[in-house]
């Protein structure tokens, strides 16, 4: 039996490409849905663009036939702009005129003349109401990657015979694939690995006894840069030793890094003490400057009228920046902050001298971005269509580095299965091209306090 999809207004926004996601199915959209994406037709922003590519579908949809008749679909299915089911009772304290309860009476109308009808929001509260009036909802799982447990972490731990791992150690002889194995359950089974994937590898004799690698595709070789402490920096644990190792890999054989972790894992501490490494220390040339971008403005916001600069404007949003660069600049932490002032003034030359810049995530869409070390931070915050925008625009030398805490997503539309951080990860799992690492809550560096609260919380 086909199915009946009713689609709510923030799937079109979010993904436009929706409409034709539904196979040899019934694809309806209440003629509300049209009022609704026609608001924002004209905002420059990426609510916009997405309202507009499906304002473009529908047009030459209309030449088909008539919408509100029902138009055949490449795929097999039919698209139908909903007029009707105006006097479908809904519970006397919901104001029908209201878009999401409009959206539902559609919903029970359709069910009433006999479809399967399944509603398609992202609005979690339209979902609850659903379940209210018996109608089976859903979110839109085009963009969904599996649950946050079951994600890709880009590191696994598994055993290998102790003279493998000595012969790795003093001669770093790499370990061949066939002589790692991992215990599930108890019981030993063949690790499946990825590329790029790092490995912390257990003595089957003694489990203390460890060494930490990354899978080339081949077999599993040493890390390259463990002697290298970057800005004067060390890493702590086994996390932010692969995070280095990727960080520090030259652009043209990694140019994305994707980093999750909880708050404290240091995660925009050591990607700007990588990047100020990279372009001060080693005084290569190699980057021309940090790029840092936060998705507080994101591609779906103006950073409006007000007086100042574009970079006056985002400079609210780049306080923890500055947070962490005070630590950088200064790694004596009894002196610090003897001298406030001394301490600012030597941010503000980082600044000043544009070796680390900020932008609007809005500004960065059309571009073509070189030499590059851009930093997008608290990129769960971000949309799948708008990730793939940020890593599409990377030119020749570009690094690219995401990072971010699924567990904490302030986007009223994405959860841990929808946000481009976990997203990309998925999408990107298994590139020769791409680092990734997820932190774990006992990799938390920032204090005492901070690591009480993030295995407690």
């Amino acid at each position: 039996m086909k199915k009946t999809y009713v689609l709510d207004t923030n799937v079109l926004l979010q993904s436009p490409q929706s409409l034709q996601s539904f196979g040899e199915n019934t694809v309806v959209l209440p003629e509300v849905v049209l009022e609704e994406l026609d608001k924002f037709k004209k905002e420059s922003s990426e609510l916009g663009a997405n309202a507009r590519q499906v304002a473009r579908y529908l047009d030459r949809l209309r030449e088909k036939g008539r919408l509100n008749e029902g138009v055949l679909l490449e795929n097999g299915g039919m698209l139908k702009v909903e007029m009707n089911h105006y006097n479908v009772e809904l519970p006397k304290t919901w104001d029908k005129y209201t878009c999401d309860n409009r959206i539902l009476q559609v919903c029970k109308g359709l069910q009433k003349d006999g479809n399967s009808v399944f509603l398609i929001t992202k609005d979690i509260f339209e979902r609850i109401k659903g379940d209210i009036v018996d109608v089976i909802s859903q979110d839109f799982g085009g963009e969904q990657v599996p649950i946050y447990e079951e994600q890709y972490t880009g590191r696994i731990k598994v055993y290998a015979h102790p003279e493998k791992i000595n012969a790795f150690y003093s001669n770093h002889q790499p370990i061949q694939y066939e002589d790692i194995m991992l215990y599930r359950h108890d019981t030993p089974v063949k690790p499946q690995l990825e590329i790029n994937q790092f490995l912390i590898i257990h003595s089957f004799s003694n489990s203390k006894q460890t060494a930490l690698g990354r899978f080339n595709g081949r077999e599993i070789v040493p890390l390259n840069h463990l002697n290298i402490n970057p800005f004067g920096v060390t890493p702590r644990n086994a996390g932010q030793k692969f995070m280095q190792e990727a960080l520090l890999a030259d652009a043209d054989m990694v140019p994305l890094v994707i980093v999750k972790g909880p708050a404290g894992t240091a995660k925009t501490f050591y990607a700007l003490a990588v990047g100020l490494y990279k372009i001060i220390e080693e005084n290569t040339n190699r980057y021309r400057k940090i790029l840092v971008c936060r998705p507080n403005v994101t591609m779906d916001e103006e950073i409006g009228f007000l007086p100042g600069t574009e970079e006056e404007k985002i400079a609210p949003f780049m306080r923890p920046i500055r947070d962490n660069l005070e630590i950088l600049i200064d790694n004596d932490d009894e002196c610090r902050y003897y001298n406030e002032k001394e301490l600012k003034d030597k941010v503000d030359e980082l600044f000043d001298r544009k070796i680390i810049t900020s932008e609007a995530i809005a500004y960065l869409r059309g571009r073509s971005i070189n030499r590059h070390w851009m930093i997008i931070d608290e990129a769960q915050n971000l949309t799948p269509k708008q990730v793939k925008g940020i890593i599409t625009r990377a030119g020749m030398g570009t690094k690219i580095i995401l990072q971010g805490d699924p567990y904490q997503i302030d986007h009223p539309f994405l959860d841990e299965r929808t946000n481009g951080l976990c997203y990309a990860a998925e999408k990107m799992k298994g590139s020769k091209l791409c680092c990734q690492i997820s932190l774990t809550e006992n990799e938390c560096e920032r204090s005492p306090l901070a690591y009480e609260a993030a295995t407690r919380m």
